[in-house]
């Protein structure tokens, strides 16, 4: 998740504001903890690729970071077709509690800062599911990738959204796949709109989750109807200085924007309401079966209370 200025949202000033102000902290604060990655508690792992900032007890995950990073790299060269000629710094971090005081973000496990050649992890999340070391490093070389290459406003939908594709997966923010808002946006119809999604995502939860996946499905959307070449010509036109609204339209002769609405379009049309609800087979199968314990539970007491007023009243105690 890179922290870069990039263009204008449709979420507001004082989210760009909050976004910048935050930067700019971050960046003092990642300065003054690289100069003192040599003190007591901090250690360097230097290879002729990448340089891992980690604390003590994190010995053995710099190393597998040192050891992830090649393939990494080629991996992502190979998908994009562009090399990173530069040594990033990776910066572990071991608690939780440390690493959000960074952030200020419970959602958020890693991030990237491209202009600093910088990736910055939670550590204590890597070792939980579904996130992994492997896929977080990729998500996050991916920002630093595309950023070294592509020097106009990078759309943030669209960063995401290539990154989560390259990677297989988010790897930077903890979402349960399970509760697909994608899905009930296709069915309420009430999507984001891309172009509100240019420089920051929104700021509540499900919104921002929402933007996620919206970006994720929509760069899938488009490999798919055109091919990985198709999303890599797109990438070459930004490269050499063309905004992304042009570079769709000469790549692939239709608006950005009609190409949102087939999108959008195309996730209506396979999602139906059985489609919605075997997502929550389990959860409605718990729920009615709670209805009827209550149900019964009630019938019980009614049947009860008539044999008392009757003074008629058989043996129910064994009756559950």
């Amino acid at each position: 998740m890179p922290l870069a200025v990039r263009g204008l949202s449709g979420f507001g000033l004082g989210d760009l504001i909050k976004k910048q102000k935050r930067f700019f902290f971050l960046i003092i604060f990642i300065v003054t903890l690289s100069k003192c990655a040599y003190a007591k508690d901090f250690r360097v792992l230097q290879t002729s690729s990448v340089k891992v900032l980690f604390e003590s007890p994190l010995k053995s995950a710099a190393k597998q970071v040192a050891d992830l990073y090649p393939g990494v790299k080629e991996n992502l060269e190979s998908n994009f077709g562009w090399e990173l000629n530069l040594s990033p710094s990776v910066l572990l971090i071991k608690d939780r509690d440390n690493f959000l005081r960074m952030v200020g973000d419970p959602l958020v496990v890693a991030f990237a800062v491209p202009r600093r050649n910088l990736i910055v992890i939670d550590y204590s999340k890597m070792i939980t599911h579904p996130f992994s070391l492997e896929t977080t490093l990729k998500h996050e070389l991916c920002h630093i990738l595309l950023h070294k290459h592509i020097k106009v406003i990078f759309p943030r939908w669209l960063d995401e959204g290539l990154c989560q594709w390259a990677s297989g997966g988010i790897g930077e923010i903890i979402m349960d796949p399970k509760q697909s808002l994608l899905n009930r946006a296709a069915l309420s119809r009430k999507f984001i709109r891309l172009r509100n999604l240019e420089l920051v995502f929104p700021p509540d939860k499900n919104s921002r989750l929402l933007a996620y996946e919206q970006s994720k499905s929509f760069v899938s959307y488009l490999v798919r109807r055109f091919g990985r070449d198709g999303i890599l010509d797109v990438l070459k036109k930004m490269k050499a200085g063309e905004i992304t609204e042009a570079a769709f339209s000469r790549v692939f002769l239709i608006p950005l924007e009609e190409l949102e609405n087939e999108w959008r379009d195309s996730l209506r049309q396979k999602m139906t309401w059985f489609t919605f609800l075997s997502y929550y087979l389990y959860e409605i199968l718990f729920t009615l079966m709670a209805l009827i314990t209550v149900c019964a539970f009630i019938r019980l007491r009614i049947k009860k209370k008539g044999c008392v007023d009757d003074e008629i009243c058989p043996n129910t105690d064994n009756i559950y």
